[in-house]
């Protein structure tokens, strides 16, 4: 009797979506395509006491700009959710590309958009199957406001890839991740294909964070400012924050 024998893989993109397939809960895949329906069911109820639901952006891409450690550029918002970072940088004279999974999170962020009246091109879809056509690089600024740290080991390949695809020389990426200690989980990469579960999202370390990001220059790392109720800036004592800079290329001649 013959026999079906499936073979999948012939590329890297191959290995990787059979690794994002191990997770069969869908924790493992939350922050790529086949995550969309769970965070549109995240997003459905807006009245969540969800930190992160509040329109205020992250205290410390506020104080970047502040410093002058940005400037007003191309920006691009990675997990954007209901786009409280993408609404504050284009207030602030940056054209601003936003994408999420989630088409509910989107439909949010447009509605502040209009409200606040303020521009803001949203895509809804997976970064890392987007074209260059919908992710128009090269961006000035790449912020990531808690998507990092939702993926699976195996997927710091594509997003690494993506940043030396989008990100322009002389360029920032302004990360807000999990602080192992204070929030997610810190099993090892190895263990958690052991548990093919990510238990809610990553916990790192700042050496962990300078290793994996070494190809760039570190800005800045620190932990979040605690921020209260009623101040108009986002910040919690449990997230790392962080600025790195790619290279300038150098000059020719």
């Amino acid at each position: 009797m013959n026999r079906t024998v499936y073979r999948t893989v012939r590329t890297v993109e191959d290995v990787l979506a059979l690794l994002d397939g191990l997770f069969a809960g869908g924790d493992g895949r939350r922050a790529t395509g086949d995550g969309a329906a769970f965070w549109d069911g995240f997003y459905s109820d807006r009245s969540r006491p969800v930190p992160f639901f509040v329109a205020k952006p992250d205290e410390s891409l506020a104080a970047c700009l502040d410093r002058g450690l940005i400037t007003p550029g191309r920006a691009l918002d990675l997990g954007c959710g209901p786009g409280r970072n993408a609404l504050f940088l284009a207030s602030q004279g940056f054209e601003v590309d936003a994408l999420d999974l989630s088409a509910a999170a989107i439909a949010w962020g447009e509605e502040r958009a209009r409200e606040a009246g303020v521009a803001v091109r949203f895509t809804c879809g997976d970064a890392f199957q987007l074209s260059d056509r919908e992710l128009t690089g090269p961006y000035d600024l790449v912020v990531d406001s808690g998507c990092f740290h939702h993926l699976p080991p195996h997927r710091r390949v594509s997003y690494l890839a993506l940043l030396d695809r989008v990100l322009a020389p002389g360029g920032h990426l302004a990360l807000t991740c999990f602080a192992a200690g204070a929030m997610g989980s810190e099993l090892s990469d190895a263990d958690l294909y052991r548990e093919l579960h990510l238990q809610g999202g990553l916990a790192y370390t700042p050496e962990s964070l300078r290793w994996i990001f070494s190809d760039l220059t570190e800005v800045e790392l620190r932990r979040m400012h605690d921020e209260p109720p009623e101040s108009a800036l986002f910040g919690e004592e449990f997230l790392w924050t962080a600025l790195f800079r790619r290279d300038p290329e150098p000059a020719s001649g």
